[in-house]
């Protein structure tokens, strides 16, 4: 192959991918203004979406998740105070520790820790089970029904992921800080007392607001992006198995773009 055949292979590539990117992006947007208007006007259309489907997707989605969320929290709190007092030590400041952590948390760690962590499960598992059922005929049966599949497994999803990603988020803030509380009483010294008033004095409701705005979005795109590449699963086992480890590293790349442009534009 020659070195022109190679550069037009390369833009050739390159294309391919922008075009796919905006194809999947243009699906994405089509199923989520679907699965709004849903919400919004199910009852009336015949297409309600059902509370208990919400349920059983806030407890596989949030309560399942608990225990992994206070623990990935709890270790990010010691690993921030560790850091932090090691690095402020250097200019004798470390007793500052608790105000570096009163920034950082609620901004930035707890919300994007929280958001990986549940891209990693629940957005394999939706991409798993939306896969399963296309490929076994399941949401074509739905359509024959009159049911809309975007009101049978997006809508509901989608809700429960809104629900469950804030409070995910208030609880990892909670663990994340009690966490750093007991290290840094221990190393420190500074008493529970003294740690959590300068930390309520630091954090501001914009703070929190901040995060739980992260939340939000986070939960609209790994609750998308995990239930549109099921949707595109075609083929066989081995496509779903590379349609799941796919939707999270997309999950978990979305997650972190947004990121950035959180800490860009506010």
């Amino acid at each position: 192959m020659s070195a022109i055949e190679k550069i037009n292979h390369r833009l050739t590539c390159i294309g391919m991918t922008a075009l796919n990117f905006v194809a999947f992006s243009g699906f994405i947007s089509r199923v989520f203004a679907t699965a709004i208007l849903l919400l919004c006007s199910g009852f009336r259309r015949g297409q309600p979406v059902r509370l208990r489907h919400v349920v059983s997707d806030i407890r596989s989605s949030g309560i399942d998740a608990l225990p992994v969320v206070i623990l990935m929290a709890a270790t990010i709190g010691i690993m921030l105070s560790i850091q932090g007092v090691h690095s402020l030590r250097i200019f004798g400041a470390e007793s500052q520790v608790t105000f570096g952590l009163a920034l950082s948390i609620p901004r930035e760690f707890a919300p994007l820790i929280t958001g990986i962590i549940v891209a990693g499960r629940s957005g394999s598992q939706l991409t798993s089970r939306v896969g399963s059922m296309q490929l076994n005929g399941e949401l074509d049966a739905l359509k024959v029904m009159g049911i809309s599949p975007i009101r049978f497994v997006v809508a509901p999803a989608l809700v429960a992921l809104l629900l469950a990603l804030p409070i995910l988020v208030a609880i990892a803030n909670v663990s994340a800080f009690w966490a750093a509380s007991l290290y840094i009483d221990t190393v420190l010294g500074i008493a529970p007392a003294a740690y959590w008033a300068d930390i309520l004095a630091v954090v501001t409701i914009t703070d929190l607001i901040h995060g739980f705005g992260k939340a939000i979005i986070f939960a609209v795109l790994i609750a998308l992006i995990g239930i549109c590449k099921g949707l595109r699963v075609s083929g066989g086992a081995d496509r779903l198995g590379a349609a799941t480890t796919s939707s999270v590293v997309s999950c978990i790349a979305a997650i972190i773009a947004a990121d950035a442009m959180f800490a860009l534009i506010l």
